[in-house]
């Protein structure tokens, strides 16, 4: 007689698998673990590295893109007025120019009232005269283009237009001496040109023109 077969009615009835809890009724617990047994160390979250952003521009410039050190991104106001200034030394200049070439045409007129025609002498003098204003009309009607060119290279140029303009407002100055006597042109002149090398040579224009371009 075998106890282990399963239609054996002699033998033990068969073990029942456990029924799962109804619904609401409480579920048993995991035994504890028993004293002096190991337990498994608890999970640790690991905080996730937080991002190192770059270092700001002191005092937040709104004009700096969210103010990290990739340079403006629009033109700062300082920068617009030196480019503004630079415009007004260019437009003098072509003024300049413009004077030089109308004394030009009234050259010789002035030269026939002043009883300078018919000696050899005083007409080499004149002519001597003549040549400096030529030399000065193309003097200035350079510094008149170059100053153009200057101003429409604010807007893409690198840091060689911030030293260009510098340097061209310094000669404006040396422009402006000489014009002194003519109603004031010489002495305005001086004060726009002044004010042009300040302004480009503020921080604000030097990160425009170093601006990264890609």
């Amino acid at each position: 007689m075998s106890f282990g077969e399963p239609n054996n009615p002699y033998g033990p009835p068969p073990q029942q698998p456990p029924s799962a809890p109804g619904y609401g009724q409480p579920q048993q617990q995991p035994p504890a673990s028993g004293y002096g047994v190991p337990q498994a160390a608890p999970y640790q979250q690991h905080p996730y590295p937080q991002q190192a952003y770059p270092p700001q521009y002191p005092g937040g410039d709104p004009q700096f893109q969210g103010g990290y050190p990739g340079g403006p991104a629009q033109m700062p106001r300082p920068t617009r007025v030196a480019q503004i200034l630079v415009g007004v030394i260019a437009l003098a200049h072509a003024i300049i120019a413009v004077a030089y070439v109308y004394f030009l045409t009234q050259w010789d007129e002035v030269m026939t009232e002043a009883g300078i025609t018919g000696d050899p002498e005083a007409e080499r003098f004149a002519d001597l005269g003549k040549g400096v204003v030529v030399f000065f009309l193309c003097l200035a009607t350079v510094f008149a283009i170059l100053g153009l060119v200057l101003l429409l290279q604010y807007a893409k140029g690198g840091n060689t237009v911030r030293v260009c303009s510098i340097v061209y407002s310094s000669f404006a100055i040396v422009t402006g001496i000489f014009m002194l006597a003519y109603w004031g042109l010489g002495l305005l002149l001086m004060a726009v040109a002044i004010v042009a090398i300040v302004l480009s040579a503020k921080r604000e224009s030097a990160a425009w023109f170093q601006r990264p371009r890609y």
